[in-house]
C-alpha cells in the first residue's frame, strides 16, 4: 500500500463528506447501543453520551480502516465501543475525587445532573457495554484472529498500559516534578492512548503491512499529542489562567507561543507519517490538520472530544 515518493493532491471537500457521512453512521451506532433501555442507569448512559463531541476517536478508527480498504460496517462496532470508552472516562475524570467539573460539553457533568453514585455506575456501564460490543461484533471467520487482535489493543491503551495509567500518573503531579519530557510522557498515555488504539484498529482489520503500521502508528503518536496540547491552549484562552493548574497542562509548563509552535509541528510531523500513503489516506490527514485552526476562540465544551 504505501510507496515511496511525494503525497497526491489532498482533495479537503471530499475527505470531509466522507467524513461527516461517517459521523452520521457512529451516531446512529451509539443510539442503538443505547437505547435498549429506559432505567435510571442507561438514562444516565444516554445522558454521558448523547448527543456528544466531534467523535474524534471513532472517525479516525473509521478513516484509518478506510485507508487500508475496509468497510465502516465492519469497524463500527470498535469505534463505537472506542467512544463508549472515551465517554466514561470523561464521567470519572469529571468527579468530584478527580478534576471536580461541574460542565461537560456544554451542560452540567453527569455526577451533577444524576448523582455521583450514578455517575459512577454509569462510567462503569459504559466501559462494560464497550467490550460488549467489540466481543459481539459479527466478523467473517477469517477475520476473528483480526477481531481479537483489536481487543487487544484497545484494552491494553485503555488500561494502566495506557489511560487509566494516564490518568493515575497526573494524580500525584507537583509543580516542580514537570518536565516537557514526563509532561509528553504522560499525555501520550492519558490522552493519545485511544488515540493512537483507534488508527492502530483500523490497520488491523485492513492487515497492513509491518511499514504500514509503523506510519500509521507514527501518526498516531504525534496526533495525540497535539490533540492534548491543542486542548490546553484552548483551555488557556477560555479561561486566560497562567501558572501550574493541577495537571499535565502544557501551556502552563511551556507558555501559549511554545505550545502553539509544538502543535504545529506535531501535525506537520502526523501527516508527514503519512506521506507516500494513497488519497485514501486524505481522511487522516484531514483531521490532522483540523486541529491547526486554534486561533479562533472556540467553546471548549465542543472542543474536548
Amino acid at each position: 500500500m504505501t510507496r515511496r515518493g511525494k503525497n497526491p493532491p489532498f482533495d479537503l471537500m471530499k475527505a470531509e463528506a466522507r467524513l461527516a457521512a461517517k459521523k452520521r453512521l457512529i451516531e446512529k451506532g451509539l443510539d442503538r447501543l443505547l437505547k435498549r433501555d429506559d432505567e435510571p442507569l442507561f438514562r444516565a448512559m444516554r445522558y454521558a453520551v448523547l448527543p456528544g463531541g466531534k467523535r474524534f476517536r471513532p472517525l479516525l478508527l473509521l478513516a484509518s480502516g478506510s485507508c487500508f480498504g475496509v468497510s465502516p460496517p465492519l469497524l463500527l462496532p470498535f469505534a463505537s465501543a472506542l467512544e463508549l470508552i472515551h465517554c466514561y472516562s470523561l464521567v470519572h475524570d469529571d468527579l468530584p475525587s478527580m478534576d471536580n467539573d461541574d460542565f461537560r460539553r456544554g451542560k452540567p457533568s453527569l455526577h451533577r445532573a444524576f448523582g455521583e453514585n450514578l455517575a459512577i455506575l454509569a462510567g462503569d456501564g459504559l466501559l462494560s457495554l464497550a467490550f460488549e460490543t467489540m466481543a459481539g461484533a459479527a466478523v467473517p471467520r477469517d477475520k476473528m484472529r483480526l477481531k481479537q487482535e483489536a481487543i487487544q489493543v484497545v484494552s491494553r491503551n485503555a488500561g494502566a498500559a495506557g489511560m487509566v495509567g494516564g490518568q493515575a500518573l497526573e494524580i500525584g503531579l507537583k509543580p516542580g516534578r514537570l518536565t516537557r519530557a514526563r509532561t509528553e510522557a504522560l499525555i501520550q498515555k492519558k490522552t493519545g492512548a485511544l488515540i493512537l488504539a483507534a488508527v492502530e484498529v483500523g490497520a488491523i482489520f485492513g492487515r497492513a503491512r509491518a511499514a504500514e503500521q509503523r506510519a500509521v502508528g507514527n501518526f498516531g503518536r504525534s496526533l495525540g499529542l497535539a490533540f492534548q496540547v491543542r486542548d490546553d491552549i484552548l483551555d488557556a484562552r477560555k479561561e486566560n489562567r497562567a501558572g501550574f493548574s493541577g495537571r499535565a497542562d502544557y501551556v502552563a509548563l511551556v507558555g501559549k507561543a511554545k505550545a502553539g509552535e509544538r502543535l504545529e509541528a506535531l501535525i506537520r510531523k502526523a501527516v508527514v507519517s503519512l506521506e507516500g500513503f494513497p488519497p485514501r489516506a486524505d481522511e487522516l490527514r484531514f483531521l490532522a490538520r483540523s486541529l491547526l485552526p486554534f486561533e479562533t476562540e472556540v467553546d471548549h465544551a465542543q472542543t474536548a472530544g
